[in-house]
């Protein structure tokens, strides 16, 4: 749970940041960025859960690389949908969709490197 509370709030300052530079309106700006990184942030979780639990990705889920790409095509999808329902513009949304996406999926890939540093880290101390 730490590493998706991790996420989320990495997540929020992007999409804040980005929402903002975009709509030029801070109640929207924030309402963007409160929505799509809570549904990110769900959507998140249940990646993880995939990845860990479905036998056949188990062998890929070392590679970082691999796993970004499998979450950017969720967080691509959710980014659109949210702008654009929010503000009801297809540019914002698609815009949306490419800038903010791509901001957290560098961010996700650093992310999920950090995690699996530290998995290999802790796994050789001691039990006691």
């Amino acid at each position: 749970m730490k590493k998706t509370i991790s996420f989320a709030a990495l997540h929020f300052s992007i999409a804040f940041t980005v929402a903002y530079v975009l709509t030029g309106d801070i109640i929207l700006g924030s309402l963007i960025a409160m929505l799509e990184p809570m549904v990110n942030t769900v959507a998140f979780y249940f990646h993880e859960k995939v990845w860990d639990r479905y036998a056949p990705l188990q062998r890929y889920a070392h590679n970082p690389r691999i796993k970004t790409m499998s979450f950017a095509v969720i967080h691509y999808t959710v980014a659109f949908n949210v702008a654009y329902m929010l503000t009801g513009s297809w540019l914002i949304g698609g815009v949306m969709a490419l800038i903010e996406p791509s901001f957290n999926t560098c961010a996700y890939y650093f992310h999920e490197k950090f995690w699996q540093s530290k998995a290999d880290h802790n796994h050789w101390q001691c039990a006691h």
